[in-house]
């Protein structure tokens, strides 16, 4: 008798169509330009701004091994060269070109348009960029920095509580720790730059948003037709869905490498300038736009949960599969529309993280990925609204942490929190401590 845990040829053959579909997908979109020589494997990149306003055809000279490069920036003030080994670069501004009236003088720094750099990381811009102000330094009070900083913590908290939400109802109702759920956030972005961008359709942003997260809600839909139920029908353990899980992360992520490059692509208008809200917080109307849809979507996705029918069917199922089917309630049906609304979630909320950053790259779901298990987590496992509270804790952890701690630590502070938080609550903020026994 044929073990009901083995992942036996139907399933397999289907897990292989949906990669060959997505591969013909994006094959059928076409590959987005990459901005910077694919043959380099490090790249150099910047911007050349003059109080917030982004400067054209100012040349910059990127000079090390490999010979002396010359670019010039474009419409938006970026710059980027591609470079054949991780050694020192020196990096000039060529002052000549700036426009009337503006200067690199800096009191504080005898060369102020040259700097030297070395990209360590392959694909990974390593960022140089020329900043130029009214010649006035002006420091700004801590108090300042922390409200600019609180600010920015719940607006990416609210990004990242879209992509949790989704990732917490897929955990309660299957069991499974979709870590392909990053590569679901990736997706909604690279489908709005195909379908803002110049290199598919041009449509307007606000066309290319909710078609971006159709798509993704459509994906979702597939992977769930294609992998994950006939898998639950299999009666397949929860660690071999995980590991399934990982496989497809792993694959689609290359995919997505593979068609967009390892550049950063930009969405239009990443390079909105600031303006004055309150006070010394400073915000642009893109961000101000971002935070306003995340509030929208989550209060009526909270609405949907807590009052229609299949919202309640789904916290049913997630306090109790057995119990519930037993009632009459369809499971599959509810598990389906469940891996639909996580993956136009997870959609929208990789559109506003590409402003965030700002940029697409093929791996940016990933560098989140943590993150939103760890809002999950610390929420409470297989909650919706634990996993909203979580990812604003994220959020501003991640944000304020950095006023204290060197910025590319400033995730790690946030797993560090969620250690000492869980060993004082280990079921997490709204979930309930198991009984043993």
């Amino acid at each position: 008798m044929r073990s009901t845990t083995r992942l036996g040829w139907p399933a397999a053959h289907r897990a292989l169509a949906l990669l060959l579909l997505a591969l013909g997908l994006l094959a059928l979109l076409g590959p987005v330009q990459a901005s910077a020589a694919e043959d380099d494997p490090y790249k150099i990149a910047g911007n050349v701004q003059f109080e917030g306003e982004a400067i054209e055809g100012v040349t910059i000279t990127v000079d090390g091994p490999g010979g002396a490069q010359v670019v010039e920036t474009g419409p938006e003030g970026r710059w980027n060269v591609g470079v054949p080994e991780a050694a020192e670069y020196t990096v000039t501004l060529d002052v000549d070109t700036l426009p009337e009236g503006v200067t690199l003088d800096d009191p504080e720094d005898d060369s102020p348009e040259t700097k030297e750099v070395t990209p360590n990381v392959p694909f990974a811009p390593k960022a140089v960029n020329f900043f130029i102000g009214e010649g006035d330094r002006e420091s700004t009070a801590f108090g300042a920095q922390l409200a600019q900083r609180l600010v920015q913590g719940v607006n990416f908290g609210l990004m990242l509580a879209l992509a949790s939400v989704g990732l917490s109802l897929v955990f309660g109702t299957t069991g499974i720790s979709n870590f392909a759920h990053g590569e679901m956030v990736t997706f909604g972005a690279v489908m709005a730059l195909w379908i803002g961008g110049t290199a598919f359709l041009g449509a307007s942003l606000w066309i290319a948003l909710p078609v971006a997260v159709l798509i993704s809600a459509l994906f979702g839909l597939l992977m769930d037709v294609v992998v994950w139920r006939p898998l639950r029908h299999r009666s397949v353990g929860v660690v071999q869905l995980m590991i399934v899980s990982i496989g497809l992360s792993l694959a689609i992520r290359y995919l997505f490498q593979y068609f967009i490059g390892g550049g950063t692509e930009q969405l239009p208008g990443a390079s909105a300038e600031r303006i004055d809200i309150i006070g010394p917080i400073r915000l642009t109307r893109v961000d101000l736009a971002s935070m306003g849809i995340a509030i929208a979507v989550i209060v009526a996705f909270a609405l949907w949960l807590l009052y229609s029918r299949l919202g309640k069917a789904t916290r049913a199922i997630s306090d109790n599969p057995g119990l519930a089917a037993a009632s009459g309630i369809d499971v599959d049906f509810v598990v389906r529309v469940v891996w639909v609304m996580a993956a136009a979630l997870a959609g929208l909320a990789g559109v506003l993280y590409a402003y965030y950053r700002p940029g697409i790259k093929w791996d940016m779901g990933t560098q989140v990925l943590l993150l939103m298990f760890a809002a999950v987590t610390l929420g409470g496992l297989g909650t919706a609204f634990g996993a909203l509270i979580g990812a604003i804790i994220i959020g501003i952890i991640v944000e304020t942490s950095s006023l204290f701690i060197p910025a590319d630590l400033r995730f790690a502070s946030a797993l560090a929190i969620l250690i000492v938080i869980l060993l004082v609550r280990p079921q997490g903020i709204l979930g309930r401590r198991e009984r043993i026994g």
